[in-house]
């Protein structure tokens, strides 16, 4: 009864039309068929077809045309005409003065009835749905994520405006994802006997894998937030509202009306939502996740959580967007590749990160991998840390959940061994950061902790970073005089092209190798200046290396790593068109995260981990990182060509205590990546100097 409770208050709100059309057609069956079973009980015995089924033909007929009528008189014959003409006057006048004023009434509480379910006023009788309260640049990314799940989602959207406009976003987000998909599928199976049945099937239940309904009304408003059920939601995102287009006083788009003073209406919401995820009726264990893109409301949410939150009744997870996508962006600057890595594993398509959690008295990380390994062989395991409630957090990488629970014996050589390289270094970096965005102090936090970690014993730098930028942005920055791995600043906006160019061309110049150009995008620009920067600073780095590779016998283009920003999406194809690799959709990987922690919260704290580099202060290394290591600097001695489950446990046994290494797979010179997801024993490794492994480690 409760699935068919939520079917239907699902569809009045998603067809209403339809539904009343469904409501008319069961009106009528109901009033025919209570017809026919008047008329088969008191019709008289000269009526012909006296049954139940000759009854309702009988009812039909008459309501049809007056041939079923004429029929009747015939069949009770015409000592009883009179009492005939009685009920056919009494028909005509019914039809008359009853059915019409039925249907003026009808009329009149269909069109209201379609009006209040499209406005949004009815409740909504809903149960483990998601709601997304807010929208901005990143909301769509969360709904198109829900697409690579294995399960159907229901999802419901309150936003207080511009309803029509949300649902474009979602249409033509999906749209864009299932024509990808789809054809991905036809390419694929285009050899297929009845491909053109199996495509239409797979297509359709591509699409039928979300149920989404977007209303209009305040994420504040408790009636608002009660008619959509938020009591039994399994999550509630929070969205920042300083990244929504917003209309300033001269009339112009703006963003960040208040940048840097903090988001006061997120709280506002935020205060609600605890309020009322709180309360008794509500479903134990929801997870309510804020995104905080400052300090001010990264710390407010803290302390409403220090005073609010309710264990057991929901799990409150500040995500602080711009500190984590800044963290990124450190990352990729350094090594590119995790670019396609974190792209991968933050999805919900094929390999990814999961957890489960496991009660035990102790559980040391090596005991835990040590015999994960040696009874799976299709997932990799990577750390246990224990949680405040006493239980211990297990992280693995794996193409499903369900590898991550079986017990068999895994197959290995105990013969393979290999000889790591203990004083591994990562090369010198050289980087070029170009513009800038809200994330840039975080940027360069990350930067700090990296040369902290892989300091050189001779002093020396391991990084060095050239900023070029125009000038109101540098004296925010203070010039980055407090950085002194920033061996220069360039004061240029994108209109300064000869200057622009002669940095970068004397930069290729000196680091055609191990250098790299990133292009950030000033996400405070208005709307319709979305990426324009960062696309011009692309297109004047890309005619460089053009003329370097024509003009110069040698010289690789490809050597230069490129981490490209892109906000908005519909850029992609422009940006790939000019670089290869390594862009960046900004937004893309905060809605990843945020997708998945909702389903599991203990991922964040995975993500904060690998995400972070370790504390200045710290005497050891204690975090947990993703890098890329080359095979010729990382080995002693290639190891011969083995199986995926050789070489992750022949490393494994390999690593000295304090620096355990995990290897989640590699990449080949020409950037295709490889990673050990699926059956292990069949994955064929030949490792050569120039590949690069993906190793899980503390250093």
């Amino acid at each position: 009864m409760k699935r068919v409770r939520e079917w239907i208050s699902v569809k009045i709100v998603k067809a209403p039309g339809a539904m009343v059309l469904l409501g008319i057609l069961f009106a009528n069956v109901v009033i025919i068929g209570t017809a026919g079973f008047v008329i088969s009980s008191l019709a008289p015995p000269s009526l012909e077809n006296r049954g139940f089924w000759g009854s309702v033909y009988h009812t039909v007929t008459m309501i049809l045309g007056v041939g079923g009528v004429e029929n009747l008189v015939e069949n009770i014959g015409q000592a009883n005409v009179v009492y005939v003409l009685c009920c056919v006057s009494a028909v005509i006048i019914g039809l008359i003065v009853f059915t019409g004023a039925i249907i003026g009434y009808m009329s009149e509480l269909i069109s209201s009835f379609i009006e209040n379910a499209d406005s949004g006023s009815r409740k909504l009788h809903l149960s483990n749905h998601i709601v997304i309260l807010n929208w901005n640049t990143r909301a769509a990314e969360i709904i198109n994520e829900m697409l690579h799940k294995n399960t159907r989602e229901k999802v419901v959207v309150l936003v207080s405006g511009n309803r029509d406009g949300v649902l474009s976003d979602i249409d033509e987000r999906l749209s864009d994802t299932m024509d990808a998909e789809n054809d991905a599928v036809r390419e694929a199976c285009a050899h297929m006997r009845f491909f053109r049945r199996r495509f239409y099937r797979l297509k359709h239940s591509f699409r039928n894998k979300l149920t989404i309904i977007v209303r209009e009304g305040d994420p504040w408003s408790t009636k608002q937030l009660s008619d959509i059920s938020i009591q039994f939601a399994k999550s509630v995102i929070i969205l920042s509202s300083h990244i929504s287009s917003i209309l300033d006083r001269s009339g112009h788009k703006g963003r960040f009306g208040h940048a840097g003073k903090g988001d006061s209406l997120t709280i506002k919401t935020m205060l609600q939502i605890v309020q009322m995820t709180s309360e008794e009726e509500s479903i134990d264990n929801q997870k309510v996740i804020v995104e905080a893109e400052d300090d001010w409301t990264l710390t407010l949410a803290h302390t409403i959580i220090g005073h609010k939150a309710q264990a057991g009744k929901h799990n409150i997870i500040p995500v602080p967007v711009n500190r984590i996508l800044g963290q990124i962006f450190s990352q990729f600057a350094i090594m590119p590749e995790l670019n396609l890595v974190y792209s991968t594993l933050f999805s919900h398509k094929g390999a990814a990160f999961y957890t489960q959690s496991v009660s035990a008295a102790s559980l040391s990380e090596e005991e835990f991998v040590s015999e994960h390994l040696d009874h799976h062989l299709q997932s990799i395991p990577l750390t246990a840390v224990r949680g405040d409630d006493g239980k211990y957090q297990c992280y693995y990488m794996s193409t499903d959940e369900q590898y991550i629970r079986g017990i068999e014996p895994a197959a290995r050589n105990h013969d393979l061994r290999v000889s790591l390289n203990p004083d591994f270094m990562i090369k010198d970096r050289h980087i070029v950061m170009m513009g800038h965005n809200s994330k840039t102090a975080a940027i360069m936090g990350g930067f700090d902790a990296f040369r902290e970690e892989w300091k050189k014993k001779d002093g020396t730098e391991v990084l060095d970073v050239i900023v070029i930028d125009d000038e109101e942005s540098l004296v925010k920055q203070n010039h980055y005089k407090q950085y002194p791995y920033v061996a220069k600043v360039i004061s240029a906006d994108i209109f300064n092209k000869d200057l622009i160019c002669s940095v970068i061309d004397e930069f290729i110049g000196a680091h055609n190798e191990g250098g790299c150009i990133m292009i950030l995008s000033d996400d405070t620009a208005p709307d319709e200046e979305f990426d324009a920067n960062a696309l011009t600073y692309l297109v004047l780095v890309q005619d460089i290396l053009h003329r370097r590779s024509v003009n110069t016998p040698g010289f690789d283009p490809c050597r230069i790593d490129m981490v490209v920003e892109i906000l908005n999406p519909k850029n992609f194809d422009i940006v790939s068109s000019y670089s290869r690799n390594n862009i960046v959709i900004s937004n893309r990987y905060i809605s990843k995260i945020v997708m998945q922690i909702g389903e599991k919260d203990s991922l964040f704290h995975f993500y904060n981990d690998i995400l972070t580099y370790d504390d200045p202060n710290m005497e050891e290394a204690v975090s947990k990182e993703l890098y890329i290591k080359k095979a010729a600097d990382f080995f002693n001695e290639l190891p011969g060509a083995c199986t995926a489950a050789d070489l992750i446990r022949a490393v494994y046994r390999s690593s000295p205590n304090d620096n355990r290494s995990v290897v989640l797979g590699y990449f080949r010179p020409d950037g295709e990546m490889i990673l050990f997801a699926g059956d292990q024993s069949n994955i064929r490794v030949a490792l050569s100097e120039e590949d690069k492994l993906i190793v899980f480690s503390n250093h």
